[in-house]
């Protein structure tokens, strides 16, 4: 029932901006989704397979943020576009979730903290071997969903979706060097949400003004790190002519 399994997601979510992990009960989330706990432990088997998908869907969530970000402003056929400002909006958009989302800050940085669920590997023994008796429902186990994603996969993913989406205007020789490109800029993005601006930054020698918000700080450091890693990269050819 994904109606159902999204509203439980959703009450774990919400209790989780509130109180630690730890003292979140089940009891409580099926109540806050108007479901009963016997649907809650159907739909994700215990409190660790709630956490894994509770996961799961918050990095899938980002990861369709990145793509969306990414299409944004895609260029014109045979035109390139601004393809270094597509990645910045990909960037930009991770820095703000990493703020807002701490657990797909945790997913990106790998530190969980002591308020955060610390999902376990999914055991692939626990899969299911067969379908389901008449009227016994299957319970979503965790290795169904497959291991969680950490900082390099979604590093990895990042530069992915970069390359595919920008790929379509570049001449083969030079894909080599858009990967390069989006790779690096992946890697810097995640280096910001690591270890973010610090406050004040820049402002000695005078290219900041001090009344700037701290996040507008992180967007601009962020923005220049990944259009210097595309500056390297060829012009190549330019667009053709209409004929």
């Amino acid at each position: 029932m994904p109606a159902a399994r999204e509203s439980l997601l959703d009450a774990a979510y919400t209790a989780l901006t509130k109180r630690a992990w730890t003292a979140i009960r089940m009891v409580d989330v099926a109540a806050a989704a108007g479901v009963s706990r016997q649907t809650l432990y159907n739909e994700f088997g215990s409190k660790d397979g709630l956490a894994r998908a509770l996961v799961r869907r918050e990095t899938e969530n980002y990861l369709a943020g990145v793509a969306r970000a990414l299409s944004r402003g895609a260029s014109a056929a045979g035109t390139r576009g601004d393809a270094a400002g597509r990645v910045v909006a990909a960037a930009a958009w991770t820095l703000r979730t990493a703020r807002a989302n701490p657990l797909v800050r945790a997913a990106l940085t790998g530190c969980w903290g002591g308020r955060l669920p610390t999902p376990s590997p999914a055991p692939a023994a626990m899969a299911p071997a067969g379908p389901a008796r008449l009227g016994v429902p299957v319970r979503r186990t965790a290795a169904v969903e497959g291991p969680l994603p950490g900082p390099a996969e979604l590093v990895g993913r990042f530069c992915d979706q970069a390359v595919a989406a920008l790929e379509p205007d570049w001449p083969a020789e030079e894909l080599p060097a858009l990967g390069t490109a989006c790779e690096t800029a992946a890697r810097l993005t995640l280096a910001c949400v690591v270890a973010p601006v610090a406050p004040g930054a820049g402002r000695a020698a005078g290219r900041i003004p001090a009344q700037r918000a701290r996040r507008e700080l992180e967007t601009e450091a962020v923005a220049r790190l990944v259009r210097g890693a595309f500056a390297r990269v060829p012009a190549g050819a330019p667009p053709a002519e209409p004929e």
